[in-house]
């Protein structure tokens, strides 16, 4: 039975991988800046990606996929924005994976978004083993939820290219201990760069969006 369930779980992926793959392609064509952003629950993902597509809106050309297990709550919230915004409701599965993304794309045309936001489920460990076809994985480490995160987790933190510290003005009330988050983070992903941020406040904000900036001519111009 268990290498039953080993071969579908990698059959699983083995699809999931191609068609990431063939969506990446489709991304880079298109130079269309793809960011899948990864959480727990309660981290503040949807504030934090409203006001950053708020923030963007006027300069670039931004839209959103926001997926969760029910209710299109989230993409009417992150509607407020001006950008375009598409629910991907699971229907009970913990994660995103690339055919749910390529069937609410289908009539988008890439070509006129700058930038591509993927809100994902709010979960730790299933959504480090689903490739959506990003150019970048940002995870989300709110200052409410211990610092030891990163060490408990450590095949998310492991798997992305950025890690944004929310809700940092309440870092003070809630005893915060800098230090030991960013030795955590660093000693599961030595070198990830860092963001202290907060949805409330703006702060870390402009150095997010000059960061995505930078990474999209870097990327347009290979």
């Amino acid at each position: 039975m268990k290498t039953r369930l080993l071969e579908i779980r990698q059959g699983v992926l083995s699809k999931n991988d191609r068609l990431a793959q063939s969506l990446r392609q489709q991304f880079h064509k298109a130079g269309t800046l793809v960011i899948n952003l990864v959480s727990s629950p309660g981290t503040g993902k949807t504030a934090f990606l409203e006001r950053t597509l708020t923030e963007m809106a006027p300069h670039y050309r931004v839209a959103a996929l926001v997926g969760d297990l029910a209710t299109e709550n989230d993409a009417k919230r992150l509607s407020r924005s001006g950008a375009p915004v598409r629910q991907i409701v699971t229907d009970g599965m913990c994660h995103l994976e690339a055919e749910m993304v390529a069937a609410h794309l289908a009539d988008w045309d890439l070509a006129e978004l700058d930038f591509l936001f993927i809100e994902n489920v709010g979960n730790l460990v299933c959504p480090s083993g689903y490739d959506l076809g990003e150019d970048l994985r940002a995870v989300l480490l709110s200052v409410t939820e211990g610092e030891d995160k990163p060490l408990k987790y450590p095949p998310m933190f492991n798997s992305a290219d950025v890690a944004l510290i929310t809700k940092i003005d309440l870092a003070e009330v809630v005893e915060f201990d800098r230090e030991a988050a960013y030795a955590n983070l660093r000693a599961v992903r030595p070198n990830v760069t860092i963001f202290e941020t907060s949805a409330k406040s703006g702060a870390g904000l402009d150095a997010w969006i000059d960061w995505l900036a930078a990474q999209r001519k870097m990327r347009t111009a290979s």
